[in-house]
């Protein structure tokens, strides 16, 4: 019996030294690893079922720290010594959390050492109560504090920021620095727009994204909005594009192509920089090294060599600043304003202090330059105070002291108005007040006045000449040798004048009714009778070519001053 009972104290002690050694073997890798650890994977199901989530025993204290990966709750945790001895496996209802970060999957492979992790199935990863991705898988580098986001078919990997939503098959996130990217295609959306590119970034705390290759960003209130460029700045938060790479942004106003500037997306206005372009729906196009345009109401501004073509009306207005109105059809220039018309061969330049085009209540176009107007153009320039185009009757009134020659003819009165068909002056008339003077030499003047003028066009040169009340004449006429021997000077009440249509030389002239005249021979005239009392030669202050319509002469200033030619005294007949 002693011998038994000592065999059974033997075979109790051994089964206590079992049961210890058992205990060792659970609890030795339960504190190295910080759970318990279930070496047999192959239960049953219903044993499975049965089993309570694994509870983290590492102490409390030790969970604060910052920047470490804790596993915070799964249902099972294992380690395979056959597959890596360097990894946990866990699976079901899966979390981990690092410092305000949260991560959930159905299964992962945890890497405690270094933090990293490897998950899989329903990834979801928190960030407070404002940031969260979802995905298929997760690859964490926890010494990088790195991770990247796998999604899968129908399920791409989704960032969701309060309003913001970025989607893509493949998406970076470095924690450290909280700024998330993708490289191979994906969208940002938020409540104004749609973003997508090849590349992009995004921060969640300064709202601030950059997309990269095949950019575009469509308005989700205006299907016709499409903005598209290769490199583009975004900020969610304020809703506004920086662009810094040539940009092409289609509205139902118009096009506009830029390289450098802002877009509000919101108030639909924008600042465009270095030459930026607008192009209208209407033909016209606004251009300067500075534009601001409102595409809601199709307004822009423009400083710095501000350039506004009209395809329909082939013009083009130029200006240190303008503005354009496309619903209004209106225009505004100023600073060195010029207004080029180019319907012909040759190029009219005018240039005004101000260059203003609008319509009136019935829709007809005016042009109106003031002050100080000069133009040029080869075969005709000009000069008056103020001058104004209606589209309506194609009329141009010339006011205050206007000036026009072509050639070797000057006229100017109080009032010119020149009609033209298609381009081209068919007629022009000086109701109050007309002087003509053809240039002989430095001392000979043919000459012309009267009351009123109408002069007639055709193919460009003057057909016909009909002065009506207070015509007074002062002609030298030219000598079979093309001399000049004798002047003459004549007054009467009417007169028309027909002039050759190959090079403008006078073939006729009658005056009624009938009145007597001089004819004095040159060696025998003085030079007090060489000119009419309102003759005046103003070569000097006549534009020379299409940049000196710029400068003002002095002896200009001073003739806008004056007064009318018409108030000067006249003989009346």
């Amino acid at each position: 019996m002693k011998d038994i009972f000592h065999d059974n104290k033997n075979t109790l002690r051994h089964r206590r030294y079992f049961v210890v050694l058992c205990l060792l073997g659970v609890l030795v890798p339960s504190v190295l690893f910080g759970f318990p650890v279930d070496n047999t994977p192959n239960h049953s199901v219903s044993e499975r079922a049965k089993r309570i989530p694994i509870k983290p025993v590492i102490p409390l204290a030790d969970r604060n720290q910052q920047g470490r990966v804790f596993l915070e709750r799964a249902d099972r945790l294992w380690m395979d010594e056959k597959v890596s001895t360097e990894f946990q496996m866990v699976t079901g209802n899966v979390m981990f959390r690092k410092g305000g970060m949260y991560m959930y999957c159905d299964s992962a492979n945890f890497y405690e050492g270094s933090g990293s992790l490897e998950a899989f199935g329903n990834v979801r990863m928190e960030q407070g109560d404002t940031l969260f991705v979802y995905a298929d898988e997760l690859d964490y580098d926890g010494a990088a504090e790195f991770a990247t986001f796998y999604g899968e078919g129908a399920s791409p990997v989704r960032l969701i920021n309060r309003d913001v939503t970025l989607e893509t098959y493949i998406f970076y996130y470095d924690v450290a620095n909280n700024l998330g990217y993708y490289d191979n295609n994906g969208t940002i959306t938020d409540v104004e727009n749609r973003l997508s590119s090849g590349y992009g970034e995004y921060s969640p705390d300064t709202k601030e994204a950059e997309f990269r290759n095949n950019v575009v960003l469509q308005d989700l209130n205006k299907k016709d909005f499409r903005m598209s460029t290769d490199l583009l700045r975004y900020n969610t938060d304020t809703h506004i594009a920086n662009i810094v790479s040539p940009t092409v942004i289609e509205t139902d106003s118009g096009t506009v192509y830029s390289s450098n500037g802002w877009y509000d997306t919101e108030s639909e206005v924008s600042e465009l920089y270095y030459r930026s372009l607008v192009v209208s729906n209407g033909g016209s196009t606004l251009t300067g090294d500075t534009i601001f345009y409102d595409h809601v109401a199709a307004f822009g501004e423009a400083w710095g060599k501000m350039v506004l073509t009209d395809s329909v009306r082939q013009s083009m207005l130029e200006g240190d600043y303008g503005c354009y109105y496309q619903e209004q059809d209106s225009s505004f220039a100023t600073g060195h304003a010029r207004i080029l018309e180019y319907s012909r061969g040759d190029t009219l330049y005018m240039h005004g202090d101000t260059i203003r085009t609008f319509l009136l209540e019935d829709t007809t176009h005016i042009v109106a330059v003031y002050p100080r107007v000069r133009f040029w153009r080869v075969d005709i320039q000009g000069l008056c105070d103020s001058l104004s185009f209606l589209e309506r009757d194609s009329t141009l009134y010339m006011h205050r002291h206007p000036i026009v020659w072509n050639e070797a003819r000057q006229v100017f009165g109080n009032i010119i108005m020149v009609h033209f068909n298609d381009s081209t002056a068919d007629w022009a008339k000086l109701p109050d007040f007309g002087f003509v003077a053809e240039h002989l030499d430095e001392e000979f003047c043919n000459q012309i006045s009267g009351k009123e003028m109408i002069a007639r066009f055709a193919d460009g040169m003057m057909s016909e000449l009909d002065v009506n009340g207070n015509v007074e004449v002062i002609s030298l006429p030219e000598e079979k040798d093309s001399t000049f021997n004798k002047i003459v000077s004549a007054e009467s009440s009417f007169l028309k004048a027909n002039f050759n249509k190959e090079d403008g030389t006078v073939q006729k002239i009658k005056m009624w009714p009938e009145s007597p005249g001089t004819v004095t021979p040159l060696y025998l005239a003085k030079k007090s009778i060489f000119h009419l009392p309102n003759f005046q030669w103003y070569e000097a202050l006549r534009p020379k070519d299409k940049d000196d319509i710029f400068n003002i002469p002095p002896e200009m200033e001073a003739l806008l001053k004056e007064p009318d030619p018409s108030a000067r005294k006249r003989k009346v007949n």
